[in-house]
């Protein structure tokens, strides 16, 4: 398979910032800024309708009835991205990734209208937010967003290119939940208006993207194309082991699903602490992204993919125990610093060894690992939650982590001896 032709070179990047040489080439410039209002959108939405969801089933259903709730938002997010995303990989190699990506920004902002509308009646029904939760994982089924960003800079910078992208999700991540928390102690109503408003920033940034977008396009068979996408992914076992690793750890270990469960009823911190709970994680992830952005692995890279992950399963049965809301920030953010690394490892593995025009495919084949790992992972918290409680679940879930790691170091030895993730 062809590759497209690689992009020029930048100027030498500062030598005091070496880091910052990706942000010469506009169009990455602009996608960041998109990037970062979509990730403070997708936090304003996601614990907006956690909170709201608690709240309404709090109305009628003990505790761990209500988490069970929660943790279906998950589930009614997951089906439909299960369902349709090796035909949207597939779209995503066949039509301008732009287009794409502004299409779906577009669709979020009348899914925050509709929340917000009924987010008016704190008595509503479940099933209508059930139902807009399920678009959601329609829209998230297609990887336009990581399937164009390794196009808008040359190969050799993407390493940092993917540190820095990452590193706009995680900074959104801090801000966002501390917003949301903000603005749900106001309305529900008024974090999703904000939420609306960040996608609607996100679709103008995106639309300033001038390079090209399309990828190349050799033809052939839908079902053909999607087929080798997955005999791609399936072929190469550091690659489907470095993200089978993240599902089942993720999968586990998902005690974010009950934030708002220990924010409410165990910390007993309101929706102020739910908040600064949210943003335990992606202060973690920040951080790890700054550094990595800088100091990009280059060697024994299953080793740190690993040692991410056994961070993340430590850091999750600290945040299990503790009635301390500061020594549960602290171990969120571990947790989101372990994660980070991980996913770090794992989507610079995907990216840079595949080529342009199966990124969509690939990239595609990677999200459902993640979102049955994070929208699956809230609805197994949920089921735990309901059989051993809140505190049960997370236990559980740390627990589970840390096993799978010991058991994927030994099933897949190419994963754990991978060394070199970048060129020296």
């Amino acid at each position: 398979m062809t590759l497209p032709p690689a992009l020029p070179d930048p100027p030498p990047a500062d030598p005091l910032h070496p880091g910052l040489s990706v942000f010469r080439h506009r169009d990455f410039a602009v996608f960041w800024l998109a990037r970062l209002s979509l990730t403070l959108a997708v936090m304003c939405e996601a614990v907006t309708i956690g909170w709201q969801v608690y709240a309404v089933a709090r109305l009628t259903h003990s505790v761990e009835q209500s988490a069970f709730l929660v943790g279906m938002v998950g589930l009614v997010q997951f089906l439909p991205l299960f369902a349709l995303t090796l035909f949207a990989g597939e779209a995503t190699d066949r039509y301008d990734r732009k287009i794409i990506m502004m299409s779906c920004l577009g669709v979020q902002v009348l899914c925050d209208i509709a929340l917000g509308v009924l987010a008016l009646n704190p008595h509503t029904a479940l099933l209508p937010i059930f139902l807009i939760a399920a678009v959601f994982g329609v829209n998230r089924a297609f990887p336009a967003s990581s399937a164009l960003a390794p196009m808008l800079v040359p190969r050799a910078e993407l390493p940092r290119a993917l540190a820095w992208s990452s590193l706009a999700w995680q900074s959104g991540a801090v801000v966002g939940p501390m917003l949301a928390g903000a603005f749900v102690a106001i309305s529900p109503t008024v974090a999703y208006g904000a939420a609306a408003l960040l996608y609607l920033g996100a679709i103008l940034s995106t639309s300033l993207i001038r390079g090209e977008t399309k990828p190349a396009h050799n033809g052939g068979r839908r079902m053909d194309l999607i087929k080798e996408g997955v005999a791609y992914v399936w072929g190469n076992k550091v690659v489907f082991g470095a993200i089978s690793l993240d599902l089942f750890a993720v999968l586990l270990g998902g005690a974010t699903a009950l934030l708002p469960v220990f924010a409410r009823d165990v910390l007993h911190v309101g929706a102020g602490g739910f908040g600064v709970l949210r943003a335990g994680p992606a202060i973690g992830a920040s951080t790890m992204a700054i550094i990595l952005s800088r100091r990009p692995v280059h060697r024994h890279a299953g080793l740190w993919l690993l040692g991410g992950v056994t961070a993340f399963g430590l850091a999750t049965l600290v945040f299990a125990l503790s009635n301390w809301l500061v020594l549960s920030v602290a171990a969120l953010a571990v947790l989101g610093a372990g994660d980070m690394l991980s996913v770090y490892v794992r989507q610079t593995l995907v990216q840079i060894a595949t080529p342009d025009a199966m990124r969509g495919r690939v990239s595609a084949i990677s999200s459902v690992f993640i979102g049955a790992s994070n929208e699956l992972g809230e609805f197994e918290t949920g089921v735990m939650a309901r059989w051993l409680g809140p505190i049960g679940a997370a236990v559980f879930g740390g627990v589970g982590s840390l096993v799978v790691v010991g058991v994927w170091a030994k099933l897949f030895p190419a994963l754990r001896k991978a060394d070199r993730l970048v060129e020296d």
